[in-house]
């Protein structure tokens, strides 16, 4: 009977999955590396922004049914929910999973035979299996225990919701453990529990992001091709989804977070020569942003002393989230060039590198406002106003609504 859950890595995903857990009636067991986030969950806070997240971790915690801890603990399930970031170096991005290798040591002395553990990181193809190897290492034969990968699919804003009503699917790295955990999900998960072995899984979660990001690459070559004929892209898209076989994306300032800027380059990375058009289309969305950039340097060249105002930071509307995040990149780029900017974004109060300022300060300072994410503080009427008489950049679409 499976009672007690312990949830590595407390970030974006592993946080929400864990207070999910906890408030289904399981006993869970949150690890994370920094004390501070341990201390701030202990205390029924988070250290995120994602909607309804504050008011369920404190009534998990204050329920006694999760707990937080910088150490595993033994459970009959464990979740791997930490970060797969890059290596640097390369020709091209390459996945580091040094952090998934690393929870697969620490969770090693807790499990027994039976149990199960589950990577939920996204990770290149492969990665199970190097889950597996790990464990080896430390005497636990795979077979003995269920491993499977189950990648998560949810939207930042709206993680709690979809984390129980979107399917899953469910890749065992022996067919038995596919069907112990697809059973483990079934429990709490609404929508269907897909059952498939791991390498189909782990290339499914990167296929979907790369499929999306294919799509966005194609809205945002177009508003470079509309931009030199002097048309309206977003008239442009609007006219041409008119098609019922047509349905195209909307161009941004790039594209950002841990899924869409990310997992492409994890397949690209381990079959380049094959993997073309995916890393075409990464390194369209990647020049978006340059382009980007080069638009604001050449308004502040053009307008001598005045100060730009960079409304948004975040990789998408409406959240805190600043993991590859575009906008942040141009407004670091914009102020390691010498140009005078303010940044206003409304979801986080400080940054380490830079300055925060408020809506209202960015908007009576500055006479060019660039618009890099479309966040709702951006489409009110009194923020149309406070437009008047100022030079407008909208990369990111926030204005179309108003018009």
């Amino acid at each position: 009977m499976i009672e007690r859950i312990c949830v590595m890595g407390l970030g974006y995903i592993g946080l929400p999955t864990a207070a999910l857990m906890a408030d289904s009636g399981f006993d869970v067991h949150g690890v994370d590396l920094s004390q501070h986030v341990v201390d701030v969950i202990s205390d029924g806070r988070v250290h995120i922004v994602e909607p309804d997240l504050d008011a369920l971790v404190k009534r998990t915690v204050e329920t006694g049914k999760l707990k937080a801890s910088t150490s595993p603990a033994e459970a009959d399930v464990f979740m791997l929910c930490v970060p797969t970031p890059f290596r640097d170096g390369g020709e091209y991005p390459e996945p580091n999973l040094d952090y998934v290798l690393s929870a697969s040591r620490a969770i090693a002395p807790f499990l027994k035979p039976g149990n199960i553990v589950i990577l939920e990181s996204t990770s290149p193809v492969g990665s199970t299996a190097m889950v597996a190897q790990e464990l080896q290492k430390a005497g636990i034969e795979p077979e003995s225990i269920s491993l499977a990968y189950c990648p998560e699919r949810v939207l930042p804003g709206k993680i709690l919701a979809e984390l129980v009503e979107n399917d899953r699917i469910v890749g065992g790295y022996t067919p038995e453990a596919t069907k112990q955990v697809a059973d483990f999900y079934e429990r709490f998960v609404q929508g269907e529990v897909l059952r498939t072995d791991a390498k189909t899984a782990e290339m499914c979660k990167l296929t979907e992001n790369s499929f999306r990001d294919v799509n966005i690459a194609f809205a945002n070559e177009l508003s470079l091709l509309c931009e030199r004929e002097g048309i309206d892209v977003w008239e442009l898209i609007r006219l041409s989804n008119h098609h019922p076989r047509v349905n195209i994306l909307q161009p941004g300032t790039g594209v950002g977070g841990h899924c869409i800027a990310v997992d492409p380059w994890f397949i690209v990375a381990r079959d380049p020569e094959n993997a073309k058009l995916i890393r075409q289309a990464r390194e369209i969305n990647d020049y978006k942003t340059h382009w980007v950039i080069e638009c604001i340097k050449s308004a502040a060249k053009v307008s001598g002393d005045s100060k730009i105002a960079c409304l948004g930071l975040a990789f998408k509307p409406d959240i805190d989230d600043l993991r590859e995040a575009p906008a942040l990149r141009v407004a670091e780029t914009l102020r390691a060039s010498g140009v005078a900017t303010m940044n206003v974004e409304p979801n986080i109060e400080q940054h380490n590198e830079l300055p925060i300022h408020s809506l209202d300060e960015a908007l009576d300072a500055c006479d060019i406002v660039a618009l890099l994410v479309s966040h709702k503080e951006f489409k009110t009427e009194e923020f149309m106003r406070r437009l008047e008489g100022k030079q407008v950049f909208d990369f990111c679409g926030a204005l179309q609504a108003q018009n």
